[in-house]
């Protein structure tokens, strides 16, 4: 029996720059702009999905989209080019590059930060809490991320240090993105495929978090927050792009990494915060006040009702016997009615 080695791959190599756009008669149209719309057309499935499984009105998540998604665009934008001003303000910069965002560069903070500005625009004209919104939408947000990032591999960019790790990603040395003074050939980490797998990982967690917990008021966007967080620090510290670097207590890092840790601590602290608050009972509706449907009000009150119950039998006291009380008491009103009364008890 003859056994067959196998070996990994040397490297993983990038697409030919030609890949980057294509025409279509008088249209270019850019990969990396493919990528991030295939990004939005999966969080909104599955955002949509989601939503519908909450009983939430289905039209409002669309509502809601339209306000969110344009906002987080030019959120992405701008926070890529207030953390990467060489290009358009440096020396040799050029103010023109800054909307051409088919060439790259969507810093998601930026997105988030804006895109919740807008999420809240819609959240309000639509009746719902902004932190339902963001609970039910961040599965789909982080799938989104996962999907996007893939736009980096098509324009060769954003990519880590040079390494000798199977999975070494091989960069075109006329790529304008190819670091100076690196020898041709040299392979570099592929962080835009970490990210990618960080993210699907993440979004399988919320998931099953969410499943098993049915967490609100905004806990499940502040485990996103952690969660991403988390890798995005290991990860922006392989890359080696253009980036604004900041020092603090003495130590230099690019502005993402400081951002990346500022905000898991953040995050943390919100997720224990609200968690506590909705243990005390104050996690409240997923509507905004007065928007509440009746049937989500009578659904909500026997909850309340419920969780009383359940926390009466815990202390010795039982529903069945508030419901005798109650019993009795009426019963004594109907004894003692005086005979020949409508409703005496004959």
């Amino acid at each position: 029996m003859n056994l067959m080695s196998v070996t990994a791959p040397a490297s993983i190599p990038s697409p030919p720059a030609d890949f980057s756009s294509f025409s279509l008669g008088p249209l270019t149209i850019h990969t990396y702009a493919l990528c991030i719309l295939a990004g939005i057309i999966l969080a909104l499935w599955m955002t949509s999905v989601r939503w519908k499984r909450r009983g939430l009105p289905e039209e409002a998540v669309w509502d809601i989209a339209i306000w969110a998604i344009p906002f987080g665009i030019i959120g992405g934008r701008l926070y890529h080019v207030v953390s990467s001003p060489a290009a358009y303000f440096g020396a040799n910069g050029d103010l023109s590059l800054i909307p051409q965002i088919w060439r790259g560069g969507l810093g998601i903070w930026g997105a988030v930060a804006l895109g919740a500005v807008g999420a809240w625009i819609g959240c309000r004209r639509a009746g719902i809490k902004l932190s339902t919104f963001a609970d039910v939408g961040v599965p789909g947000l982080l799938l989104a991320q996962a999907v996007g990032r893939w736009g980096n591999w098509f324009n060769q960019e954003l990519f880590g240090s040079p390494t000798d790790v199977p999975w070494g990603l091989e960069i075109d040395a006329n790529s304008p993105n190819f670091p100076d003074g690196t020898a041709p050939g040299t392979l570099f980490h592929p962080t835009f495929l970490y990210e990618s797998l960080w993210c699907l990982a993440g979004v399988a967690l919320l998931l099953a978090l969410d499943k098993r917990f049915r967490l609100r008021g905004g806990r499940l966007f502040w485990i996103y927050a952690a969660y991403y967080t988390l890798g995005r620090l290991w990860i922006e510290i392989l890359r080696i792009d253009d980036a604004e670097m900041i020092t603090f207590f003495g130590v230099t890092q690019r502005l993402n990494v400081w951002t990346s840790i500022g905000l898991l601590i953040f995050s943390v602290g919100m997720f224990i915060f609200l968690t506590i608050r909705a243990g005390k009972g104050k996690e409240g509706s997923l509507y905004l006040p007065g928007h509440e449907p009746e049937l989500a009000v009578a659904e909500r009150e026997a909850d309340n009702n419920t969780e009383t119950e359940s926390s009466d039998s815990g202390t010795g006291a039982s529903s069945q016997p508030t419901r005798a009380n109650l019993a009795e008491t009426k019963n004594e009103d109907v004894d003692s009615r005086k005979p020949g009364t409508p409703g005496t008890a004959k």
